[in-house]
């Protein structure tokens, strides 16, 4: 398990006008104006400020003629009744939650698999998200649920108000479809559960008010036993991590010949951890490299990748990225490497059926898949490819110990999302297809190359026309992410079709370093003092789209969400003439503070630590908020956040913003007072920060100033 930053939006060059003064520059206060309100997240003079700036924005990209198409195209794709399904595979058939017109929070449902494969399925409504937030009065959002298996009668539900990252969990029945009276219930908290058996649950919470069981990070990092029928208070301690620690966690693993395997997982930074084997009284720490991940429990054996090359005792180097099983009762006794990716690949996903390891890769940024299954002990394992389309990103969508199938997702820019059956001896067949939600006969998607600063090749995907003149003025917008060993692959999204290919842009997804495109060096060569690479990456594709005459700088416009939206916020203070857009979505800015907002210490082993001299140097170097300049002509941006995020948390686009209202800078600023970081908690909500960023990218790309 990752926590952490995890990830097409769209405004005037001098002038965005409708009836009225440059967005940001009407009623800005004095240039010695104390902003330090702005720090009480919900106090009421930031809130009216941040009411203030959401009036100002919204009074002119809502008033604006395209609105309402955007808004309304958008919700309809959104809450399209012929979208695909996605399946769980639990309690005996498969479960799904579904959001529409008529359930905006969802409804957590149910069918047989036969029935699952018909094209309309008849579902049995077992948790209705509407009804029980109207019943409380609370704005829930189902964040999942973790459930005993094999049999998945029992499920401990997640719940979120308003989207935020904590949680309360409550006890649910699969067979009832009710929540279970007296059953466990866990209060909200960042929090993470695991079932060991029908009467124990161990649980990382905060244990107490006083936030002394809490890394720096607002993890925790104790773990109890909580029996049934017991209060909190009485709940067993299994293992005490350090304060210092990114976050503490219990997980159980279940086979397919029903054997469990609990697990505690020490995350010492974000990308170290240990693994300790709990059998009920005694904890055995694993001899894992400290950069590994485990993914699961497969015929008594479990299955881990490694991020670094590992030497295990008595046996041959693995290489960094490989796939490998091990005994967790005795390591030192054989380590089987499954999967060593070539150095164009990297693993992606691993999923684990009765009998197989299924692994989705990237080739290239270009999905593959495979099934691996075990030999004997000792023996490399038979490898399978599985054919599924080029050019698209290929994903486990549900696989499940307890059965001999799973499901894949493929899609690309220009193909919606599809959903194939893998059945234990069969090559994957395509069951559903979502339809098509704009024209694509006169689109075309491409892989392209950028050369970078040091020389490196950083491929990007292009989206645009077929018969697309090479003028050098075609509207461009440019998205990446470039962190966390994050790989952003080709995804259908129908709101860029329809507000924005159709209409004569270009969509453009750059595969910068400090993601995971190319496995664990890729994301090493950006980390830390590395991430000038990230930016330098970023503005090399800028460029080769200009050196190409696809664009120029008038219109072409960045966008970029959470670590993303760093990287807009570096990319406009560090090349403010490169760009006329940039859309800078809840993202980190104060590069200088940021360990001490939100949950921002868990990333210290990304970005570096302001109490390591040479790191808080090139943070210093590299924060946008530190190097705006009231001197410098920028593109007016679009920022975005939420109030109720508590990842990332508001403070820095509040603090961005600010600071360009005191330069007495032009900006966008809007902050939807519910959602949490991973975006708005219902389809409406989403359209219409889909349809203001499409109005925004309109207006400085695309119409005539």
């Amino acid at each position: 398990m990752r926590l952490g930053c995890w990830i097409l939006t769209w405004a005037t060059s001098a002038m965005v006008m409708t009836g009225g003064a440059v967005h940001g520059q009407a009623q800005t206060p004095d240039n010695q104006k104390d902003y330090s309100f702005l720090n009480d997240l919900h106090g009421k003079q930031a809130m009216e400020w941040v009411q203030h700036q959401n009036h100002k924005t919204l009074s002119v990209l809502e008033k604006d003629h395209r609105f309402k198409g955007f808004y309304k195209n958008t919700l309809a794709a959104l809450q399209a009744p012929d979208r695909v399904p996605l399946p769980q595979l639990q309690a005996g058939g498969v479960w799904n939650f579904w959001q529409d017109a008529r359930h905006p929070h969802g409804v957590w449902r149910a069918t047989s698999y036969r029935s699952y494969l018909f094209q309309t399925p008849k579902w049995q409504s077992k948790l209705d998200i509407d009804a029980l937030a109207a019943k409380e009065q609370v704005n829930w959002v189902f964040e999942g649920a973790e459930c005993l298996a094999p049999a998945a009668e029992h499920c401990l539900v997640q719940l979120s108000n308003a989207g935020e990252d904590a949680q309360t969990l409550r006890e649910y029945n699969t067979q009832t479809g009710q929540f279970i009276s007296g059953g466990f219930v866990f209060p909200r908290a960042k929090q993470q559960a695991a079932w060991v058996d029908d009467n124990i649950v161990l649980v990382a919470r905060a244990w107490g008010n006083d936030g002394a069981t809490l890394t720096s990070s607002g993890y925790p990092f104790v773990v109890k036993a909580v029996q049934r029928g017991k209060p909190l208070e009485q709940a067993t301690e299994v293992y005490r991590g350090r304060p210092s620690d990114m976050m503490v966690a219990p997980l159980t693993f279940t086979d397919g010949d029903g054997q469990r395997l609990v697990l505690i997982q020490r995350n010492i930074t974000f990308f170290e951890t240990r693994y300790a084997v709990w059998d009920g009284a005694h904890l055995n720490w694993l001899a894992l490299p400290p950069k590994s991940e485990v993914h699961g429990f497969a015929k008594g054996r479990l299955i881990v990748s490694v991020q670094d090359d590992w030497k295990p005792k008595g046996l041959p180097v693995v290489p960094a990225g490989s796939l490998v099983a091990l005994d967790p009762k005795a390591l030192e006794q054989g380590v089987e490497v499954i999967f060593t990716p070539d150095p164009s690949q990297a693993l992606d996903q691993v999923g684990i059926t009765k009998n197989t390891v299924l692994v989705t890769l990237l080739d290239n940024v270009r999905g593959r898949a495979m099934r691996f299954k075990p030999v004997q002990p000792g023996r490399p394992w038979s490898m399978e490819p599985l054919d599924v389309p080029d050019m698209s990103s290929v994903h486990i969508v549900a696989a499940n110990p307890q059965s001999e199938t799973a499901f894949f997702s493929v899609e690309n820019y220009l193909t919606p999302q599809q959903l194939w059956l893998v059945e234990e001896q069969e090559q994957p067949k395509k069951i559903k297809a979502e339809a098509l939600r704009f024209k694509t006969s006169d689109l075309v998607m491409e892989q392209l190359w950028a050369k970078s600063a040091d020389g490196t090749h950083i491929p990007y995907f292009a989206v645009h026309r077929k018969a697309m003149a090479l003028t050098g003025a075609n509207p461009t917008v440019l998205s990446a992410y470039g962190g966390f060993q994050l790989s952003y692959t080709p995804t259908y999204m129908p709101e860029v079709g329809q507000l924005w290919l159709q209409r004569g842009g270009v969509y453009v997804v750059a595969n910068i370093r400090g993601g995971g495109e190319f496995g664990p060096q890729w994301h090493e060569a950006g980390r830390k003092a590395g991430r000038q690479k990230v930016y330098d990456d970023f503005a090399a594709v800028g460029q080769d789209l200009v050196q190409r005459h696809i664009t120029n700088p008038q219109h072409l416009g960045i966008r970029g969400r959470s670590n993303g939206g760093l990287l807009a916020g570096v990319e406009m203070v560090q090349h403010p003439t490169q760009w006329n857009a940039v859309v800078i979505g809840v993202p980190l800015l104060d590069m200088e503070n940021y360990e001490t907002l939100s949950a921002g210490a868990s990333w210290v082993a990304e970005y570096g630590s302001m109490s390591v001299p040479e790191e808080a140097e090139f943070l210093k170097k590299i924060s946008p908020l530190r190097h705006l300049k009231p001197e410098v002509h920028y593109p007016v941006p679009f920022i975005f956040t939420a109030t109720s995020d508590d990842r990332v948390g508001p403070l820095h686009a509040r603090r961005f913003a600010a600071k360009m209202e005191r330069f007495k800078k032009p900006f966008f600023y809007y902050e939807d007072t519910e959602g949490g970081h991973s975006g708005t908690v219902n389809a409406a909500e989403v359209a219409h920060e889909r349809a203001l960023e499409a109005v925004y990218l309109s207006q400085r790309l695309m119409d005539k100033h």
